[in-house]
């Protein structure tokens, strides 16, 4: 294959129709929008949703619920995805993303005590649980705020 022959698919360019040309083209006089009514006109249409002055969908459905955009994204985290995040004995955010535990659109990140931790880890800069900061500080670890 070269690219000078390249071409599109038999039938797959039509070629515009040119309406309000005559008779002889089929489509003059009323350019194939036919006599009268709301498609005739010039700008006769309606908006998107409309269904005629019947109720339209979008209002008849009920309407449930609220998602609040200034709403903070909180991940919790367990103390075995910080354990094998945590670098050099360090678990931070960014230790966190790293490890593709949390997405970077996280606002807060706080810890639960699920799982079990043996290895004495640092924990700065993130939440966490009462549960949590027991386990970390029973095996060795301390807490950052």
């Amino acid at each position: 294959m070269k690219l000078n022959t390249i071409a599109p698919a038999p039938g797959a360019k039509k070629e515009r129709v040119r309406v309000g040309r005559g008779i002889g083209s089929g489509f003059g006089k009323t350019a194939g929008r036919g006599h009268k009514g709301q498609h005739a006109r010039s700008g006769g249409y309606h908006k998107v949703g409309f269904e005629g002055g019947q109720m339209p969908l979008q209002r008849r459905i009920p309407k449930r619920g609220f998602r609040n955009a200034g709403a903070s994204v909180v991940v919790e985290v367990t103390l075995d995805m910080l354990a094998s995040a945590a670098i050099s004995g360090v678990a931070d955010a960014e230790a966190l993303r790293l490890r593709r535990f949390v997405r970077g659109d996280v606002d807060q990140i706080k810890v639960i005590r699920t799982g079990k931790l043996e290895a004495a880890i640092t924990v700065k800069g993130l939440r966490v649980s009462a549960g949590a900061r027991q386990a970390i500080e029973a095996a060795g670890g301390q807490v950052e705020e």
